[in-house]
């Protein structure tokens, strides 16, 4: 026993000489997370802003609009990009573990495979149930409005471009339950949607590739009090 004591303590000083030749090491940086995709939210804006276009000749009552290919055309649009780009835009979101934006876009993209089978309908004769369409539309209006919340605290141009989408859900509602015209209002607030969803993606892309906010989006309109917990 008292072998190991003299032991212990000779080994001492060197341990403590040692420490004061040889720093401390610092801390390692911490590590950025790896994405598993580029941003997609430019993809889903360029989507939903050609499906608003393919939307704005049927909304704005054109003739030439009413017809039955047009009306077909106008479907496949709508699904093809309104649908199909803010679906992969999502999923891909989701991928980079951006919740906000994933189920933003996901869920968004669903309405436009519903105005695909609603044009298509009406190409093909039939209407859809203006009761089952509604309560729909309350549904999603719920969810938009605590989106557009919880985007506040990002930007404020998208914060605009939600209350854009609430507003024309509210006008969609209207139109139902007060049997009131809105049609020309709800197609404004299309060419809105497309406009806004144009400069937002074109100011994401023009970030990616200059590093710089060439289009600014704004500051957030609300402050959060610190960083969310983990999912």
């Amino acid at each position: 026993m008292a072998m190991k004591e003299t032991f212990m303590n000779e080994e001492a000083p060197v341990s403590t000489a040692a420490s004061r030749v040889v720093p401390a090491a610092a801390p390692a940086p911490a590590a950025l997370p790896v994405l598993s995709f580029a941003d997609p939210t430019a993809l889903g804006l360029f989507g939903l802003a050609i499906g608003c276009a393919a939307l704005l000749p049927i909304a704005f009552g054109m003739k030439s609009a009413m017809t039955v290919d047009a009306l077909r055309t106008a479907s496949w649009m709508c699904l093809l990009f309104g649908g199909g780009c803010q679906f992969l835009a999502g999923l891909m979101s989701f991928a980079n573990k951006n919740m906000l934006g994933g189920t933003l876009l996901t869920t968004f993209s669903f309405n436009w495979v519903m105005n695909w089978w609603a044009l298509d309908g009406l190409a093909n004769g039939k209407q859809a149930s203006s009761a089952i369409v509604l309560s729909v539309d309350i549904c999603f209006l719920v969810i938009f409005f605590a989106m557009t919340y919880a985007f506040a605290f990002f930007a404020r141009v998208l914060v605009l471009f939600l209350l854009d989408i609430d507003a024309i859900y509210m006008l969609r509602i209207l139109r139902e339950v007060a049997h009131v015209n809105v049609g020309l209002p709800i197609a404004i607030g299309t060419a809105i949607l497309m406009l806004l969803a144009v400069y937002i993606g074109i100011s994401l892309v023009l970030v990616s590739a200059s590093g710089k906010s060439l289009l600014p989006l704004g500051p957030p309109v609300l402050k959060g009090v610190g960083p969310a917990p983990a999912h």
